[in-house]
Formats: structure tokens, sequence, C-alpha cells
């Protein structure tokens, strides 16, 4: 919704009294506002004193409640910026977050100039696209379980310019790939336990729950990714995967358990082990 104050009547509410007001966070405000006016952030601050329209009044609090009820900003917005780009998010996806711009960097620094890469359980397409972006001459298998998201993931591609540069796939998991073979293979896929108190709270209520847990101990994922790889990986190719604060001793033994070589996990800027990930033998 992009309406100036001219489409519509004014109301007695100005941008810096509708900021002013909000009992929602004021960064969180500012984007609703930047949402429902269509001014950027600097437009925000230079027409302050700029009055909405009554629709617009009407937006803004309508989404600045939903937000106290605890809807993600990016759901209400339909956007989230992940690696410098922007990307389409609804309920059908998982948010991108900034700590998964760990495991873009880490695959850009491992996978080799012109090779393969599959990313699993792509969601938005967010480390997909992003991997593209950057590095044009990947060949990337985006997979995910989800139609839903695979055409979102459609989408966020083709508004980058990355769609002939991405194949994308609905598999659950390796399913659904035949015996092609793949430099790289990275995923961020469902780790939180079970019954893990963080799922009633906050955003991730709102957010696709197979997505978020495996209904198990959080591990399951990763021993599915971990036990076929070798069907799917290149020799000498890398497998990295996103997982928990507290799972990355359980993730690098499941790797030393299946042979894998140079077993490391790296920290996000939190200094959390983020990320584990090792090399298929030669």
């Amino acid at each position: 919704m992009q309406t100036t104050p001219d489409d519509a009547q004014q109301s007695n509410l100005s941008i810096a009294e509708c900021l002013q007001q909000s009992s929602l966070d004021k960064l969180e405000t500012r984007i609703l506002l930047m949402h429902v006016t269509g001014y950027t952030r600097i437009q925000l601050i230079t027409r302050s004193d700029t009055l909405l329209s009554s629709e617009q009044v009407h937006a803004v609090q309508t989404l600045i409640q939903r937000r106290l009820n605890g809807e993600p900003v990016a759901y209400l917005t339909g956007e989230r910026e992940f690696f410098g780009l922007s990307f389409h998010t609804t309920p059908d996806v998982l948010i991108p977050r900034a700590d998964t711009e760990l495991l873009v960097e880490l695959a850009l620094q491992y996978a080799p100039e012109n090779s393969t890469l599959l990313d699993m359980g792509t969601g938005s397409g967010a480390i997909a696209i992003a991997l593209a972006h950057s590095r044009p001459n990947l060949r990337i298998t985006a997979v995910d379980i989800s139609i839903n998201a695979l055409q979102i993931a459609e989408g966020n591609a083709q508004q980058h310019q990355t769609e002939r540069r991405i194949r994308f796939l609905q598999s659950n998991w390796y399913s659904a790939l035949d015996d092609t073979l793949f430099h790289t293979i990275v995923s961020n896929p469902p780790y939180i336990v079970s019954n893990d108190p963080h799922l009633s709270q906050g955003d991730l209520r709102f957010e696709p729950i197979n997505a978020l847990t495996d209904h198990a101990d959080g591990l399951t994922a990763y021993r599915h990714l971990i036990a076929n790889a070798r069907q799917h990986l290149m020799p000498g190719g890398y497998l990295l995967m996103e997982h928990g604060y507290d799972q990355a001793a359980a993730v690098r033994q499941l790797l030393i358990q299946a042979d894998f070589l140079e077993v490391q996990s790296w920290r996000d800027l939190a200094g959390i082990e983020r990320v584990s990930g090792a090399r298929l033998p030669y």
C-alpha cells in the first residue's frame, strides 16, 4: 500500500505524531510507516510534518496492533532483507535471519568457481538467491518439500534476476534428485527440539512449524542429510549446515561418524557456533 496524503481525505495526524504516539518500538513503527506511505527512511524524516490520510492512519494503526499481537514485521510488510537483498516473505516460509548469512559466506568460501551447489530446504530461496547473486557462475539446485515455498522462492529469484541460474525442485530432501553429484551442499534445516518453549513465543508462533522443528530431538534432518550425502556430493566436496546454538558438538559427531574430514564449526557475530560442516574424502 503506497498512497500519498493527497490521494484521500487528510487526517489530523502527521508522520511525526504517528511515530510519537505509537506504543510499538520506534524502529518497527518506522518500517510500518515506510510500508504504508511508500516513503524511504530519509523521507520519513524530511517529511515528518506531512499529514497522513485517514486511510493511511487506519492502515498504520491496524499494522501496529497486529505487531503488538505478535505478528512478525516481515509478514506484515511482506519482505525482509537478507545479504543485502530484499526477499518476499509470507507465513509459508521462514523469515530470513542475519544468522544465516554466515552459511552463505562459508558457501562462497568453499564452493569452487564454476561449480554446482545444492540448497536443501530452500524456503524463500534466500540462501540460493544470495549465492547466485554473489557468484553468477554457480549452478544451483534448490529443493523444498513445500510447493508454496517454492513458488515464493521462484518469485524472489525472478525479482533478483537469478532464476536462470537456479533450478527449483519439489523434493523431500534428496528424494526427487537424480544421480547428479554436487560440489557443495548447504542446508538450514528444522532444528528446534519438539516442545521447545520458544516455539510458542515471539515471531516463531507465526512461522511454519515444520520448517522450525523436526518434532523430535532437533537432529533428525542432520542424520538424514549426513547419512545420504555421499550419494549426492562429489569426492572432496563440502557439506555445510546451520544449526541451533547448542547443537554444534552433536552435528560434528554425526559428521565424524560418517567419516567426513576437516570437521569443524564456525561462530556467528554473537560468538555462537552456528554452522558446522566438513569435507568428503577424495
